[in-house]
């Protein structure tokens, strides 16, 4: 069940100023990945898996003491899906915005129009853990939200409750569960992220991460924002001015490099699922948590957690879609299976060559 992942550790490569100085932020808790044991390798060279792996993953989690936040603390307002979140081996979310007290907010206060910017309690950190989670994204529009003592004490609060974190100019996160080892990139079309707006540094980077390990999850967070983005676009993408990139060419181009599974989050609303070269792209996976901070009506409220069991060479042995509806911003079980249902449709017409046949039910 999640939270299976004894021990992680991080790999980092330094690309250049930014790098240098958001990577010190997190290297005084870093753990060799090479401290936990030894790697079974193939006659390639490379990394080889000896058990299947099952991952979890979630899209948005965002959260904001200005705004209010769930009565009763996250972990209560969450025990709907609790029991759902712990079927997996890793099980992974993507957090926007920080876990920091103080400082100065990006938008000079709580924020308005086309500004937001998301604070939360350190505490929030142990409360994800209780929860199930193993590690979350940290590339994304949101993570400098309170600069840099935002972000620093971020990582300190994941750190101290024990939930891995990823996603810095660089980083290769490295998770050990069951005796293997599960590498971790998040991707984000921003310099203070891993960035996913130069694909031949991110394929340099996540080729090696699969020398280090034989299971490579790449996370992206890329895309127009809204109601009205559904369909996964063919080239680049923008949103209020802003290079969003090329979801379908990164994805594409972390495949080819070695990725065993790319999974997303940005849009705030699902999006389809597509099979490329054997291999599983969940480009978004909308809003999971969004109490007071992200829209849930209509299909934004459609959510889902994505439950994936890889075998050898990243390929899917099974796949779930459990179908989550949000009820004001906070994610319950959703017995109608509409995400599922829409989920197929959006992967039938936008992968009609090759996608993932989700059943109505979730399962695929």
């Amino acid at each position: 069940m999640s939270g299976m992942a004894a021990a992680h550790g991080s790999v980092f490569l330094r690309r250049g100023a930014i790098a240098l100085a958001l990577l010190a932020l997190a290297c005084a808790g870093a753990v060799s990945a090479q401290a936990a044991g030894s790697t079974h390798r193939a006659k390639t060279g490379l990394p080889r898996l000896r058990h299947p792996i099952t991952l979890e993953w979630v899209g948005d989690i965002a959260l904001s003491t200005q705004r209010g936040l769930p009565p009763g603390g996250l972990a209560q307002a969450l025990s709907p899906v609790k029991t759902l979140l712990r079927h997996a081996d890793i099980t992974a979310g993507n957090l926007e915005g920080t876990l920091s007290v103080g400082g100065t907010s990006k938008c000079g206060g709580i924020g308005g129009g086309d500004c937001f910017a998301f604070q939360a309690p350190p505490a929030v950190g142990s409360e994800l853990k209780s929860l199930g989670f193993d590690l979350v994204n940290q590339a994304n529009n949101h993570s400098l939200d309170y600069g840099v003592s935002g972000r620093r004490q971020t990582l300190a609060a994941l750190r101290k409750a024990n939930v891995a974190q990823t996603g810095l100019p660089g980083e290769i996160t490295i998770l050990h569960v069951n005796g293997e080892r599960v590498a971790f990139l998040g991707f984000a079309p921003y310099p203070y992220d891993a960035n996913l707006l130069n694909i031949p540094a991110a394929q340099a980077l996540v080729r090696r991460a699969r020398q280090e390990a034989p299971i490579v999850v790449v996370i992206i967070h890329a895309g127009a924002e809204g109601a009205n983005q559904l369909h996964t676009p063919y080239g680049t993408q923008y949103y209020l001015g802003e290079n969003r990139g090329n979801a379908r060419a990164f994805a594409h181009a972390a495949i080819q490099a070695g990725a065993s599974i790319v999974v997303g989050s940005g849009p705030h609303v699902i999006r389809g699922i597509e099979r490329y070269g054997g291999r599983l792209i969940a480009y978004s996976l909308g809003n999971f948590v969004g109490y007071h901070t992200l829209g849930d009506e209509g299909v934004l409220s459609e959510s889902a957690i994505l439950r994936v069991t890889l075998g050898a060479g990243g390929h899917v042995i099974s796949g779930r879609w459990i179908p989550i509806k949000l009820v004001e911003g906070l994610p319950r079980p959703d017995p109608s299976n509409a995400s599922a249902k829409l989920v197929a449709q959006l992967s039938r017409e936008d992968f009609p060559g090759d996608h993932f046949a989700v059943g109505p039910t979730g399962r695929f």
